[in-house]
């Protein structure tokens, strides 16, 4: 297959768009590299730096099917800024489906969100949970979900959301880093390296078992392999949402620990106010995609995600501050 690649410079994406290529498939990324790393786009893909809204510069009948990761991802962001949210995720990936309606690009695989749950009243949480989004980030990608099924039912386009929890980990030389950072294993990770003096953590008032926000971790493997999965499951006038993790939520507070036990290194921690727009616990239920993608993820121990993440940080430390030659 020929693929686009949205926001395949970035974490997810380029991770997708290397296993892609190593399937065989054809692959073009772009990507406006706001928040992605030209580094990261695999060998063998094509690349075009341009924004989402102008896709259609890129897409043409010989296009077989998208794969969109152009999103911005911040909640406490979209919370302060909100209308660079609905710019870029919302009328973003409405250009897109045009883009793909004109060209006759008729299979789409979309980067949702669990966000789009917002403070769910039942554990876990199942496609069917009602979608009452607390930040706008949240809300931009309900939106788009909303956008895909009327494209579908009205055009005939074959899709499937994925609505991620929190991915970490890494894999083929890849993994997470942002610009600045903001996710908490890599930050836990600074920290350990001695790259930051603290963890701030975001409130441990929560009605959790230790005051900490859950959150359900899967591994950015189990991740790419779901949406290989999805691009084959697409069916034409078909929206297909599924949910991914690992159906275990882990406190913020374990992941501390968890980071401790991978690196030997102290965690300093300082306690801080909550994050707007946070919510307490988000943990999910993956028995959807177990029955309509035949996926199933299986690096779930969190000791391990985080020694992957740990592996690529100091790969990433390594190749920024080079050892001195002792000559």
């Amino acid at each position: 297959m020929k693929v686009l690649v949205t926001g395949g410079a970035g974490y997810i994406g380029s991770v997708v768009a290397a296993r892609l290529l190593e399937e065989g498939h054809r692959v073009t990324v772009l990507d406006d590299l706001s928040t992605g790393f030209r580094d990261a786009v695999p060998t063998g893909a094509g690349f075009v730096e341009e924004r989402i809204q102008h896709a259609g510069r890129v897409l043409d009948p010989s296009y077989d099917a998208v794969l969109h990761f152009a999103a911005f991802a911040e909640v406490g962001e979209s919370v302060r800024a909100p209308e660079k949210y609905w710019e870029n995720n919302v009328a973003g990936s409405m250009a897109l489906l045009d883009a793909m309606r004109e060209a006759g690009v008729r299979t789409l695989v979309f980067s949702s969100t669990c966000a789009v749950y917002g403070e769910p009243e039942s554990l876990p949480i199942t496609e069917d949970t009602p979608t009452v989004p607390i930040n706008p980030y949240g809300a931009s990608k309900l939106a788009v979900d909303h956008m895909i099924s009327g494209a579908c039912r009205a055009h005939g386009l074959g899709a499937v959301s994925l609505r991620y929890f929190n991915v970490a980990g890494s894999v083929g030389g890849r993994g997470e880093r942002h610009a600045p950072e903001s996710h908490l294993i890599p930050i836990a990770l600074q920290v350990a390296q001695g790259r930051r003096p603290s963890l701030s953590v975001n409130g441990d008032d929560y009605p959790t078992p230790d005051g900490t926000c859950v959150r359900d971790y899967i591994h950015v493997a189990d991740l790419v392999e779901a949406h290989l999965l999805a691009l084959r499951a697409a069916t034409p006038a078909a929206h297909l949402i599924c949910n991914l993790g690992n159906g275990r939520g882990f406190s913020v507070r374990e992941v501390t620990e968890a980071v401790r036990r991978v690196t030997g290194h102290p965690l300093p921690e300082v306690i801080g106010p909550r994050r707007g727009g946070d919510p307490a616990t988000l943990v999910a239920s993956a028995d959807r995609a177990r029955e309509r993608l035949g996926w199933a993820p299986i690096r779930t121990d969190l000791t391990k995600i985080v020694a992957d993440a740990w592996a690529f940080a100091e790969a990433q430390a390594g190749e920024a501050d080079p050892a001195e030659n002792p000559a």
